[in-house]
């Protein structure tokens, strides 16, 4: 068992057909297959449309009890306006993921760029009224990154309470010099803001946005291998997740990651190889 938590952005990438998955795997194979894998995802899926009950269901069918699903709160709830108005919808939110238990662990608040120091006391009363679940929070206001009293105060809020504040980390991503779509889009798309590399709790969270060229991302990666690796030995469980611009080879990104990390922490488990054989019969029917 790995001693953390490693995975990229969703499991449901046609693209990774032959490389990932076997060639002829249906939609309904993905998530059984992502998890022989890897032991953690983003929950992307979630802050764009929150899934049926029936959906939940599946999702429990098919993951392990040791698996992560860090659920994104739909951003009806992150980006509807004063977060003290969206509890109701947040207790909802949680009522739907219980079926999923501890695998949803943390939650995800990823606030906009709009959220600045003024609402500070939106989210501590949002995260008082949280007690009893996991909670990580991402900020994009420049404020939270200036180093100076309104980062303080939202720092001393997370560390207080043990809520992590996710390290996010597009500098490989703003690097490319790159006329491709793909990049262009996650560059529009992707905030390019200082590094925190912050630990308020036992599990520290990273998103790493990768370079398209994986060779590109190993400068940008090795501190934060060493970070990981320092964490591990104290005894943290930390969470890290490679994106790439259109995602075709995140999870390439996150089996390099893993293979410079056990470079680092010698006796580190590998990574089990992707079956690309065909899928066993069972597993469309998760």
């Amino acid at each position: 068992m790995l001693p953390y938590f490693l995975g990229c952005p969703s499991w449901s990438e046609p693209a990774w057909r032959g490389t990932l998955y076997p060639a002829d795997a249906r939609s309904n194979d993905f998530l059984p297959l992502y998890t022989r894998l890897f032991n953690a995802v983003e929950g992307n899926t979630t802050f764009y449309a929150s899934p049926s009950a029936d959906t939940v269901a599946r999702w429990a069918a098919a993951m392990p009890a040791q698996f992560r699903f860090c659920a994104k709160l739909p951003r009806e709830i992150s980006h509807g306006g004063d977060l003290r108005e969206q509890l109701g919808a947040a207790d909802a939110f949680r009522r739907l993921l219980a079926p999923l238990g501890a695998r949803v662990a943390p939650f995800w608040l990823q606030l906009p760029a709009s959220f600045g120091p003024a609402r500070l006391g939106e989210l501590a009363a949002f995260i008082e009224h949280w007690a009893g679940a996991e909670l990580a929070v991402e900020l994009r206001h420049p404020a939270f990154f200036a180093k100076g009293e309104e980062e303080r105060a939202f720092n001393r809020l997370l560390l207080g309470r043990g809520i992590e504040r996710i390290c996010l980390d597009s500098r490989a991503l703003f690097s490319c010099s790159s006329d491709d779509p793909a990049v262009l889009h996650a560059q529009a798309k992707k905030p390019r803001l200082p590094l925190r590399p912050t630990a308020f709790s036992q599990a520290p969270q990273l998103r790493f946005i990768g370079h398209p060229e994986l060779a590109a991302n190993d400068a940008f990666m090795a501190p934060w291998l060493d970070k990981l690796a320092a964490w591990i030995e104290a005894g943290r469980t930390p969470y890290a997740f490679l994106h790439t611009p259109d995602n075709r080879l995140a999870a390439q990104l996150a089996r390099r990651f893993h293979a410079q990390l056990m470079l680092r922490l010698p006796g580190l488990p590998d990574l089990p190889e992707p079956a690309i054989a065909a899928p066993s019969p069972q597993l469309g029917l998760l």
